[in-house]
């Protein structure tokens, strides 16, 4: 025993003699990185961090100005080189690729044939590869399916159309919304066929389908079983706020196609788009769906910017926990489905842009330290900026992977692309303190600690400062305290007692530089600098 504490205290002289400076001062020992040493595991279930790919826009593998499926392989093992443990790959363990069935326009959500790809991005042997390469990974596929509306170019479409300027009713025009003019309000958009229209509230060149139809449900589940049973691990479900007409009930339609598609690919996961209020996004969970996207907080108008604009972080978490009371209300299986922007939406870095990137920082630990799965928008991580704000296609410019040689991609005529402020994939890479190093730090800390994604918020803890929150999750006995420092000038000191946790201790932190000091409690209280979060776990 006398041996063993003798050559700890020989560590400790060596130590203290290695931090003495040239006056003779002892430097104070540096806090060990929480995250150090902690193992990672890849994720095996429906709980992923999600990453959207405009493909038209990703990567470009052929030098024609178009991104395809050989450019997003060419970029898989930065997404994830299958190694939680190791690598310089962002940690990705899931894909949203907007569509790629083949259509006329920029943004393929007037689909011509549900049943291939556009040829502008490769074959379906190609996107085969894809799925095989990204698998290999533990990177999940879902893909933008459209169940709206079509195009009017698809077959199905201009069959039906032809049958109902012969007044033909009982055959291919079941499949979409033919009615007498009368049957509409004046300012619904149609599309004028014979004597008949056909519902276009999209655009008057995407008919919609009718939901209510044996015939379209029946085409539904063709289309699922072929991407279903050639791998494809889920769907991003277009327009799901659209899906209810004066006979079919949006709900009774979505429960149907999430049993149809459960029964094809019993672990199949689908999440679904609809930007209404809480209410109608709780009756939507309704259906079993496994998620929906939680929009209130996204965008430069969502709530995480709200409050991080007033700074008021407890009153953010207050609709967090309300939220996800909510919606696990409806369905005790949902998974939160959180992000910042999205292809529709002017890039978050636009509204952060003046904030600087520790702003950036913080506002991806407000989304990804929040229970369910994140979507990060691609370039998000590196700080994309869009060069404007007026039309969507400046929203879903080409990724920049390096800075010093800038992409040639053109989005429906934009090609105004630039270089975030702190460079491209390559040059973050290499800088420590980069907002993409901050990114694959938050995914690594999510497979470190499980239970972030696969719990619930179970209650909040106030610390008495407006600006500090607080919330515990907990999934099958782990508990967690996540506390975020809302302010962007001043460092909080919070006092962590027995009562909040026991033996509580750092499990990660994530600082505006990592030039920070690493987080410890000290005496019971912790300071946390400005923009910062931290994790605690009870050590026993």
């Amino acid at each position: 025993m006398k041996k063993s504490i003798s050559i700890l205290l020989s560590a400790a002289m060596v130590g203290t003699l290695a931090l003495s400076g040239c006056g003779g001062e002892q430097a104070p020992a540096a806090v060990k990185d929480p995250v150090a040493g902690v193992e990672a595991k890849a994720s095996t279930d429906k709980y992923r961090n999600y990453y959207q790919i405009f493909t038209q826009s990703y990567a470009d593998s052929n030098g024609d100005n178009i991104g395809d499926f050989q450019g997003i392989i060419s970029q898989l093992d930065y997404l994830n080189d299958g190694d939680p443990n190791g690598g310089e790959d962002l940690g990705i363990d899931a894909l949203w690729l907007t569509p790629i069935n083949p259509s006329d326009s920029y943004h393929k959500y007037n689909v011509e044939d549900y049943y291939n790809v556009d040829k502008d991005f490769g074959t379906l042997e190609d996107f085969d590869k894809l799925l095989e390469e990204a698998h290999k990974r533990g990177i999940n596929i879902i893909l933008d399916l459209v169940l709206n509306h079509i195009s009017y170019k698809n077959p199905l479409f201009i069959e039906a159309c032809k049958e109902v300027e012969a007044g033909k009713l009982d055959g291919k025009a079941r499949l979409f919304e033919f009615h007498k003019p009368d049957y509409y309000s004046s300012d619904t958009p149609v599309i004028t066929v014979g004597d008949y229209v056909c519902e276009a509230n999209f655009s008057p060149t995407m008919p919609e389908w009718n939901l209510n139809s044996e015939e379209t449900r029946q085409e539904f589940t063709n289309i699922a079983k072929f991407w279903l049973d050639r791998g494809v691990d889920g769907f991003r479900l277009d327009a799901v706020k659209y899906f209810g007409n004066k006979e079919t009930d949006g709900v009774e339609f979505l429960k149907w196609f999430v049993d149809t598609c459960r029964k094809i690919k019993p672990d199949v996961y689908l999440v679904g788009e609809d930007w209404s209020d809480d209410s109608e996004i709780k009756d939507f969970y309704g259906s079993g769906i496994d998620s929906l996207f939680a929009f209130r907080f996204a965008q430069s108008s969502g709530d995480i910017m709200q409050f991080m604009s007033t700074n008021q972080g407890a009153q953010l978490v207050k609709k967090l926990a309300s939220y996800d009371s909510k919606m696990s209300g409806a369905n005790p299986d949902y998974i939160n489905a959180m992000f910042l922007s999205n292809h529709d939406q002017v890039r978050i870095a636009n509204a952060l842009e003046s904030k600087g990137v520790a702003a950036e920082k913080f506002a991806a630990n407000v989304y990804m330290l929040t229970p369910g799965n994140s979507f990060t928008y691609y370039g998000e991580e590196i700080g994309m900026t869009a060069p404007g704000t007026d039309s969507d296609k400046y929203y879903r410019l080409p990724m920049v992977f390096d800075s010093d040689n800038l992409p040639t991609i053109t989005v429906d005529g934009a090609s105004t692309v630039s270089a975030p402020t702190g460079g491209g994939v390559k040059q973050q890479l290499k800088d420590e303190d980069s907002l993409l190093n901050h990114y694959r730090r938050l995914i690594t800390v999510k497979l470190q600690n499980p239970e972030i994604q696969r719990g619930r918020i179970t209650s909040q803890q106030d610390f008495g400062d407006a600006q500090v929150s607080g919330y515990y999750i907990e999934k099958d006995g782990a508990k967690l305290l996540v506390i975020h420092n809302f302010s962007p000038e001043e460092e909080k000191t919070v006092e962590i007692t027995d009562d909040m946790m026991k033996n509580a201790a750092v499990r990660a932190d994530f600082l505006p530089s990592v030039k920070d000091k690493h987080l410890e409690i000290k005496d019971g209280k912790i300071t946390l600098p400005a923009y910062s979060s931290v994790i605690l776990k009870s050590a026993d």
